[in-house]
């Protein structure tokens, strides 16, 4: 199917709407664009550091028109996954404020101790991690040697206005380093999360295509579920890095500019 013919838009944000607190140019032009055909946009995250609540509010700030239907985080895969294999079971988490919020939305038994009832683990991308919170995944991975160790996604940085800062892969391998143990990653490159928004959706997966700028992890989602993809470079990844990647993008734009243009041609 043409791209002009897509109506369901799963777009990553960090590098493919924004850079930190900067709205790349055309975003609201190409979302106005998908309302006007009858689409719809969902924004997939892989960032677990803010809840959905947290997230209207950036975007509402930055003057993007937006509701909670309109996305699907990792905390919310994760929390999901959590519920179907760890009914009742006591969570501990090592996240956000929000995270931890986000997930006890969902009805999962979080504790914030390392309680020795804690039947399983589960980290984020920890903007306000602690030593302490170290400390306690430590703990339990190395006294409880079957724990089920349980990540919300693999990416290596986050992208800010000056560059990376460690994400939540960075975080768990310095866990590893101390425990040997590495987790069950739950977001993206995964599927799930391109394939549950498909099914929220009123549209099939030939009329979706997958928007980001990372190609181990927004691009591979979209191959994994069978999708098309498109990468943009205004992230992290460069026209170097995707001829040198064994994951392929079914497209590659400049932004979200140059695709609004070839979707009004």
């Amino acid at each position: 199917m043409a791209l002009k013919d897509k109506k369901l838009f799963l777009l990553d944000m960090d590098g493919t709407i924004y850079e930190g607190a900067r709205l790349f140019e055309c975003v609201n032009e190409f979302l106005a664009h998908i309302e006007s055909i009858g689409g719809q946009y969902v924004f997939i995250t892989n960032n677990s550091s803010r809840s959905v609540k947290d997230y209207v509010i950036k975007l509402s700030k930055m003057g993007i028109k937006v509701t909670e239907d309109n996305f699907f985080t990792s905390s919310q895969a994760t929390a999901l996954y959590l519920n179907e294999h760890f009914e009742g079971k006591k969570i501990y988490c090592m996240g956000t404020v929000s995270m931890i919020e986000e997930m006890k939305k969902f009805g999962v038994n979080i504790t914030t101790e390392a309680d020795e009832d804690t039947d399983c683990i589960c980290v984020g991308y920890d903007t306000e991690l602690t030593y302490k919170k170290l400390w306690d995944v430590s703990y339990l991975l190395q006294t409880k040697k079957d724990i089920p160790y349980i990540a919300t996604n693999p990416d290596r940085g986050c992208p800010t206005e000056f560059g990376l800062v460690p994400d939540c892969f960075a975080m768990c391998e310095a866990i590893n380093y101390a425990t040997s143990r590495r987790p069950l990653y739950i977001g993206k490159p995964d599927g799930f999360m391109i394939d549950y928004s498909v099914s929220r959706s009123k549209f099939t997966k030939e009329e979706t295509v997958v928007i980001g700028d990372r190609l181990y992890t927004d691009i591979a989602s979209g191959v994994n579920a069978g999708v098309d993809t498109i990468c943009v470079l205004s992230g992290e990844s460069t026209q170097e890095d995707i001829d040198n990647s064994e994951i392929k993008p079914t497209y590659v734009y400049n932004d979200i500019k140059e695709i609004l243009g070839l979707l009004q041609e």
